[in-house]
């Protein structure tokens, strides 16, 4: 069958792709950048990429008359304050592209709604599903509540409360009840629903077989990773407080955390078990979800996450075009540093910056800096990076995103993804000239006025400091 993905540069979507090649189908992927794709996904070869960016109509590609089916796995909640606003016409616009071929079914991922007073996030979810129900294509709806895999906005949040904190104080939505479901039990009912006709125009509800308060799950957590943790309900932090609160401790952005909390108000149980009917499927537990996801974890081999989302308002999503850093209105700081070991180990290493290698030197005033980003609004230095071994353009380092990652040049290209007052870029380069190899590494900054001009300045002993031992210790660093 020939089948689109829309939304296959997402946590979701990355993981289909080879669901659906495995069972020999013909699969379409709408992406906004080609380039990213052939960089991040190893099955760039084995699909056809087509481009579009869903809030601009006149910018999709025409999608190919002979689809059999389509996934809209497209969400918006991370981007902005306005995400309602923002997932209504991109559904809106994926219908009126995909009526004019010939598919059969659409398939849609949304989230469980059968509490009353929703909030915005699940009435999103809900009106989106209205808009899709507009196109000419069979509607299948699955409802899902928190997804549980390496990777996933859900698991690492968990996994930061509890491994963070022996003792936490939380809001009373902790008691609130859910139904968490496996990522592969997630992919199996999105393949199983597949031009499935008993399916067609019709709403599941899919969950695992544990039905857990989010205290539960937090205690289920430190019970697997054997840890002592204890709760603490505090029943008058409002939802702003609790926002901040979640934003603080964890790697999620601000406008994340403030959609996951007003959602947390609601419970997300399995109303419908019709879904069963459809396809048969023995769902994983919770304990074993999480098992699943620290063997993904511990063997490097996490598909996707999260965080590799764009941050509307940080990076263009047209960022691989800013490959070549500016030259004009900027300042610079240069480290050229001579080494005699092999450049692959060196190159190796720069690679590995970030996460849980760290930043070689001085690690604490990176720390320091990722802090106050977060108390400024920034997305801080909590987020890691998805995987300790690979990195291809589109992923996040700490508060950096890659922009470049190429082994054949020896060349890293980051971007600030901090709060500035300007922009600014970090390259890595392996030069070799003349029989000598050296490390070139350049910070370039380019000031958004007077007070991003003082910013620089008062930052310059800070860089002379840190760049210059960051260097050094990357050439020297072995394991």
């Amino acid at each position: 069958m020939k089948v689109l993905l829309a939304g296959a540069n997402g946590y979701i979507g990355t993981r289909l792709i080879p669901v659906l090649l495995e069972k020999g189908h013909d699969v379409i992927c709408l992406v906004r950048d080609k380039r990213r794709f052939h960089e991040h996904s190893d099955f760039s070869k084995q699909v056809t990429l087509i481009t579009g960016d869903l809030l601009k109509e006149s910018k999709i590609e025409a999608f190919p008359e002979d689809l059999d089916a389509a996934y809209y796995l497209v969400h918006s909640m991370a981007q902005a304050q306005d995400f309602g606003a923002l997932e209504a016409l991109s559904a809106y616009n994926f219908i009126h592209a995909l009526d004019k071929t010939n598919c059969r079914q659409t398939i849609f991922l949304s989230g469980i709604t059968n509490d009353g007073n929703l909030s915005r996030h699940l009435e999103s979810r809900r009106h989106v599903e209205d808009v899709l129900k507009e196109g000419k294509a069979a509607l299948t709806v699955l409802r899902a509540a928190i997804i549980i895999g390496s990777g996933s906005a859900s698991f690492e949040i968990i996994r930061d409360l509890t491994e963070k904190l022996p003792v936490m104080t939380v809001p009373k939505w902790v008691n609130t009840k859910c139904q968490p479901i496996g990522i592969r039990d997630v992919l199996g009912y999105l393949e199983g629903v597949l031009l499935n006709e008993k399916s067609f125009n019709k709403t599941f509800d899919i969950g695992g077989p544990d039905i857990l308060t989010f205290r539960e799950m937090l205690l289920g957590y430190a019970k697997v990773r054997k840890l002592k943790r204890y709760i603490i309900t505090i029943p008058f932090l409002s939802p702003k407080i609790s926002s901040y609160w979640l934003y603080f401790v964890t790697s999620t952005s601000y406008t994340l955390a403030q959609s996951l909390v007003n959602s947390m108000k609601n419970e997300t149980i399995m109303h419908n078990h019709s879904i069963d009917d459809v396809v048969s499927r023995k769902c994983l537990t919770y304990e074993e979800c999480l098992e699943l996801a620290f063997v993904k974890i511990e063997q490097n081999s996490i598909v996707s996450s999260w965080k590799d989302a764009f941050n509307q308002g940080y990076l263009n999503p047209g960022f691989m075009d800013q490959i070549k850093v500016p030259q004009n209105g900027t300042q610079e700081y240069k480290v050229k540093m001579p080494f005699e070991r092999p450049a692959n180990e060196v190159f190796t290493n720069v690679l590995s910056i970030g996460g849980n290698r760290g930043w070689y030197y001085w690690d604490w005033i990176w720390n320091i800096r990722g802090f106050l980003d977060k108390i400024f609004g920034g997305v801080g230095s909590r987020r890691g990076r998805t995987s300790n071994i690979n990195i291809s353009p589109g992923d996040v380092i700490d508060f950096w995103r890659v922009l470049l990652a190429d082994r054949e040049n020896k060349r890293l290209l980051l971007y600030a993804e901090m709060k500035l007052p300007g922009e600014a870029w970090l390259e890595f380069k392996i030069i070799e000239r003349q029989g000598k190899q050296s490390l070139s590494q350049v910070a370039t900054f380019r000031p958004n006025g007077l007070w991003g001009r003082l910013y620089w300045y008062a930052m310059w002993p800070f860089h002379l400091v840190i760049f210059n031992g960051m260097a050094r210790e990357i050439v020297n660093y072995k394991e």
